[in-house]
């Protein structure tokens, strides 16, 4: 099973700061770096990565897809995911217009750590209907208990391919399947909605990893999003906080090991290579 990594970040602490990373022990040491991930992930099927834009800040947001452009095509890098502040009138358009000579294959913006009202204004819904109307894709990064927003977010923008990440944020860790599954469905029933079949480690208790516990959560996400809606992302270094990179991989393919071939092929590659046009 090929693999496009579709969630890869980077922390590199002498171009940019990372103060949420501080606060975690096991993300406040060293770089992670390009060529730490292609250490833990060489021989393990990986074909291409995507950048995922990692929280920087509202001051270090562009400069971090400035450096990140200069990387564009090194260790597998296909291009990246950048932050943008759709809440911002003032300036959104010519960020657009930079990012699009920086690789830029996407646009996003963490909304589970802002107000939550923050996407539900029409200044945020009119400039995510700018990155729609140049056929780019955003990401939604909520959690579970968001879902309503999120749905009220994508019905305002029909044009706007969303990518869900992180399987929508279940609470794996108190056990809360069953209010995330039935929002859950709800947004699959918007057909411009794909999800990431990523996070869901960092989501589960401390030591509670296994294929037992995700096993329900991943099946869910099959019948509601089945593997044509369906993209793979490593989410490291971020995966380090309950798991680490090579187990993700290889629960992955564990998860995914009663699919066919062709839809393996689908969350490993192909719905990445549609949605973010590689």
């Amino acid at each position: 099973m090929r693999l496009i990594d579709t969630h890869q970040h980077l922390i590199l602490r002498a171009h940019l700061g990372y103060a949420w990373a501080q606060t975690l022990p096991a993300l406040a040491g060293p770089d992670f770096s390009p060529a730490d991930y292609a250490g833990l992930t060489a021989g393990r099927g990986g074909i291409g990565t995507v950048f995922m834009e990692t929280a920087v800040g509202d001051a270090g947001y562009r400069p971090e897809a400035r450096l990140v452009a200069g990387l564009d095509g090194q260790n597998g890098m296909l291009g990246q995911i950048a932050s943008c502040r759709p809440e911002v009138e003032a300036g959104f358009e010519d960020w657009l217009d930079e990012a699009a000579t920086l690789g830029t294959l996407g646009f996003r913006r963490v909304l589970h750590v802002v107000d939550d009202g923050l996407s539900q204004t029409e200044v945020f819904r009119r400039n995510l209907r700018q990155i729609g109307a140049r056929g780019l894709p955003f990401d939604l990064c909520m959690f579970a208990r968001q879902h309503d927003l999120a749905e009220a977010l994508i019905r305002a923008c029909p044009d706007q391919v969303f990518v869900l990440d992180h399987c929508g944020n279940p609470d794996i860790a108190a056990g809360a399947f069953e209010p995330w599954a039935v929002s859950l469905r709800r947004l699959a029933a918007l057909p411009n909605t794909y999800i990431k079949f990523s996070g869901i480690p960092t989501n589960c208790a401390p030591g509670g990893v296994s294929l037992a516990t995700l096993r329900p959560y991943v099946d869910h996400v099959l019948a509601c999003f089945g593997p044509a809606r369906m993209l793979w992302g490593g989410g490291w270094p971020v995966v380090d906080l309950h798991s680490c990179l090579p187990d993700w991989l290889a629960l992955t393919r564990a998860l995914l090991s009663g699919l066919c071939a062709d839809e393996q092929a689908r969350i490993g590659e192909g719905t990445a290579r549609a949605v973010y046009r590689l």
